[in-house]
């Protein structure tokens, strides 16, 4: 990567001045450097989410979301962070939003930060008891998951949605506990409006 010509190796009265190895230029940008994981989703990982099974073979191909994250150190250190990264597309399967899979933390105890970057979407908090409520996330808002709750975001704009991220290593995810107890609205765009329709 291009480095910007303020961050270069020099010594200041005998102190090393080291460039950053790792970038994250806001809004538009990703996490880049040496160690950063990236995985990302198509429709047919994620297909059992949405309520059409009218997919096409070549629509199962469409990319759904990418996720960056990094830390150093130990992971199962508590205290241990993530910086992540979440880009959810513009997808719509009869137009039903995209949407992340949702979890609850292994450790019901670990909160995280999701941060708007970019896009227009919705964060969905679900408790253990099934009661859901959202909150709209926009360029610049700021978002407090407590540890007991579940999480998804649904993009719901016309560009991606681009979410940062801070959460302990030693969080976990429970995907299992939001199968079992699904969140109990889905999210349509529909001639521009948004809809929550309950399962």
């Amino acid at each position: 990567m291009k480095k910007d010509k303020l961050y270069y190796i020099k010594e200041v009265n005998k102190v090393k001045i080291k460039n950053p190895k790792l970038w994250h230029k806001m809004p538009g940008g990703i996490i880049e450097g040496e160690n950063v994981l990236y995985s990302r989703k198509y429709l047919k990982d994620v297909e059992n989410l949405y309520k059409s099974k009218e997919i096409s073979n070549e629509g199962k191909n469409t990319l759904m979301y990418e996720v960056y994250s990094y830390s150093e150190g130990d992971e199962t250190q508590y205290g241990n962070l993530f910086w992540g990264l979440t880009i959810l597309h513009p997808v719509y399967i009869e137009k039903e939003c995209n949407m992340t899979k949702g979890h609850f933390h292994e450790n019901r105890n670990c909160v995280e930060y999701y941060f708007g970057l970019e896009g227009e979407g919705l964060l969905l908090l679900m408790d253990e008891m099934g009661q859901m409520s959202a909150e709209k996330v926009l360029p610049g808002s700021l978002h407090y998951i407590a540890g007991n709750f579940a999480h998804r975001l649904v993009n719901i704009g016309e560009i991606p949605l681009k979410i940062g991220a801070c959460w302990p290593t030693t969080a976990g995810h429970d995907y299992r506990a939001v199968e079992e107890m699904p969140f109990p609205y889905r999210i349509y765009k529909n001639n521009g409006k948004i809809e929550l329709v309950e399962r």
